[in-house]
């Protein structure tokens, strides 16, 4: 299959691509990214050590440009089928790009797989400041605008703060929540002090690859980690800034969520590390926690095997069905 990349198309109008950069997959095709183990609640621990497995063909996807308020538009990928909808929110180091390890797997699970850029991200224009919506509002406008009526949501990274304040916000509208390798954007004095001091300087001018990815990766796979640093250093456009959300997210506030949660870190993750979600989980009602062996901040990428399993697991117990 030739893989391309995508450029946008019109301002509503949708078109058939592969869903990566042409670059970015020849390089994870020849090395791909290693199969991990996953330890939990509900997830077998295997001994067995990892290598780096192709990845999977992508699916053909149809691209939208999904208008939204002060003149933005945002870029958005869509597998289509009569399946439950998972929507993926990007960590702030990537883009609608950083899933060629789930979308064709969510997809062969039966699941409607969606992707798209938030504001200033890869392909999507962030409009006007001033005139903005907050980003869970922006996804509000995307799920009507695709038709979604109650889907899944999964957000990673920079992902789970609008993950989380769209569930605080929509909380009708999912089936499920996901936040993987996030810090959840938790505001309380106590936990900003904690994460401050797990983010020492000189933490915030280390290179991205460094705080974003496991040693154990970083050390096992360099192609694999030179496709997800090309898919980074195209992620951010010059006229990205910084989206506000609709709440405060507090402990308290996660305390007021009843529909199903599930945490996911990597062992190795500098921002969010399994005793930091563990912490956060206590604050929910109806949760379940993994942790990604030899993963580092991008678990979904680092060990896609192991985070695949335990997403489709996870949404498989909580359809509407």
């Amino acid at each position: 299959m030739k893989h391309v990349r995508i450029s946008p198309s019109g301002p509503t109008g949708p078109s058939r691509r592969a869903v990566v950069g042409g670059a970015a997959l020849a390089a994870l095709t020849t090395s791909g990214v290693s199969q991990g183990t996953a330890s939990a609640s509900a997830a077998g621990e295997s001994s067995a050590p990892w290598e780096p497995v192709p990845v999977p063909a992508q699916v053909p996807v149809t691209e939208y440009q999904v208008p939204v308020s002060g003149g933005g538009s945002l870029w958005c990928w869509d597998t289509g089928g009569d399946g439950e909808a998972v929507v993926l929110l990007h960590p702030g180091s990537g883009s609608g790009e950083s899933w060629p390890y789930q979308q064709p797997v969510l997809a062969g699970a039966g699941f409607r797989v969606i992707g798209y850029s938030r504001r200033g991200a890869y392909n999507s224009v962030a409009g006007t400041k001033a005139e903005s919506d907050t980003a869970s509002g922006d996804l509000n406008t995307l799920a009507d605008h695709l038709g979604l009526g109650r889907f899944h949501l999964s957000g990673s990274a920079a992902g789970g703060p609008v993950a989380v304040d769209y569930a605080l916000s929509f909380a009708d509208r999912l089936l499920s929540l996901t936040v993987s390798g996030s810090v959840m954007g938790i505001q309380d004095t106590e936990y900003q002090e904690l994460t401050s001091a797990l983010q020492p300087d000189p933490f915030g001018d280390m290179p991205a690859d460094f705080k974003e990815l496991g040693p154990s990766y970083r050390g096992g796979d360099r192609d694999g980690v030179a496709a997800w640093l090309e898919i980074h250093e195209r992620a951010r456009t010059s006229d990205a800034f910084a989206q506000s959300l609709t709440h405060t997210i507090t402990w308290a506030a996660l305390e007021t969520l009843t529909l199903p949660v599930q945490l996911i870190t990597g062992d190795a993750d500098l921002y969010s590390p399994p005793s930091v979600m563990r912490l956060n989980s206590g604050h929910l009602r109806d949760v379940e926690t993994h942790v990604v062996r030899e993963a580092g901040h991008n678990p979904h990428w680092e060990q896609p095997a192991a985070w695949n399993r335990l997403l489709i697991r996870f949404l498989g117990r909580h359809g509407g069905s």
